[in-house]
């Protein structure tokens, strides 16, 4: 099965987005809604989405918001549950990073969950912070890679 990759520019879209996002860390890993959906979340110029559907069916996202240093911040990267081990996470991100060259940006920053930090590793992602840091009551440390 091909993933499809959608560049978000409808609110159908983008409830797809959240929906998935919800269901991964709201209700899997029990971010409290008010942590999880934000100011970015909305079709706009401060942020851009990404949605992946495999067979018509939505099946992971994440998003890009600008950050300091001509950098993309990658966040809210999700894959449902009976997705997971497809590769659908590195065509995800691979998406994303492709987005940021198009928007002109050079380095790509992400908060990883210490639990994925090995996945972002192995797309070329070096950490940068010094010690873990919670996020949303989550392990995490800061991962940067040069676009």
């Amino acid at each position: 099965m091909a993933a499809v990759i959608i560049a978000v520019s409808s609110e159908e879209q983008l409830n797809k987005c959240l929906e998935i996002r919800k269901e991964v860390f709201v209700e899997e890993q029990k971010v409290p809604l008010d942590l999880e959906i934000d100011e970015n979340d909305v079709i706009g110029p401060d942020a851009v989405h990404v949605l992946i559907e495999m067979e018509g069916a939505a099946a992971a996202t994440g998003r890009i918001t600008y950050y300091k240093d001509n950098s993309a911040k990658m966040q809210r990267i999700a894959v449902r549950k009976s997705f997971r081990s497809q590769g659908l996470g590195k065509i995800l991100l691979l998406a994303l990073e492709e987005r940021a060259r198009e928007l002109g940006l050079t380095k790509s920053v992400l908060d990883a969950q210490c639990q994925a930090e090995a996945f972002y590793a192995k797309l070329g992602y070096e950490t940068v912070s010094t010690e873990p840091f919670y996020d949303a009551g989550i392990l995490h440390v800061r991962m940067e890679k040069p676009l």
